[in-house]
């Protein structure tokens, strides 16, 4: 399988996290963690959105002053201010741009790990409604005696019910892992 760039003990994951702890320390002391995030969340929402901002974030083809110049401008146009749009600036003076969406996943996760959030990720057969989420975030509170960040994907494959995991723990409750248990009881009788 192939490494990805978050992986720990890449070169991306060590400048990522160096960065994200400054800014996080940096953010702290300015009683500004929630409006760095504010932004820096906005602006990850503008990466996923756009392929030619990505294009501009990852490619090497262009020169630290033109990625400086178009982020200027981006982050201008966009209303990203302070904190974290200095960040994202020293990042692009820095050349460490291709790092930046590393560097926000590691932001977020100093921000849950400092208000005591626990990150659930939840995969499901089909889409909830809204009240069922909140059941399932609420049962997952109590699981986990913390607040949640919780990471909903669709996966069809399921079939049905769901596979929780928090953190080391997984909890697979899917009518798919259930019916492959029947089929190989079926098989051993």
């Amino acid at each position: 399988m192939a490494q990805t760039s978050s992986e720990a003990g890449s070169p991306v994951a060590g400048v990522a996290a160096r960065y994200a702890s400054a800014l996080f320390e940096l953010a702290r002391e300015e009683r500004q963690v929630d409006a760095v995030a504010q932004g820096l969340e906005r602006f990850d929402a503008m990466l996923k959105e756009s392929p030619d901002l990505m294009r501009l974030v990852r490619s090497p083809i262009f020169t630290g002053a033109e990625q400086a110049a178009a982020i200027g401008a981006i982050l201008d146009k966009a209303g990203i201010t302070g904190l974290g749009a200095n960040f994202i600036r020293l990042s692009a003076a820095n050349r460490r741009l291709f790092a930046l969406p590393d560097m926000i996943r590691a932001f977020r996760v100093l921000v849950r790990e400092s208000k005591g959030i626990v990150r659930a990720e939840v995969r499901v057969a089909e889409r909830p409604s809204e009240a069922v989420v909140e059941e399932i975030k609420a049962s997952l509170r109590d699981v986990a005696r913390a607040e949640i960040d919780l990471d909903l994907h669709v996966d069809p494959s399921l079939i049905g019910g769901l596979v929780v995991k928090i953190g080391s723990r997984m909890v697979d409750a899917s009518l798919r892992t259930k019916l492959n248990g029947i089929r190989l009881a079926m098989r051993e009788a």
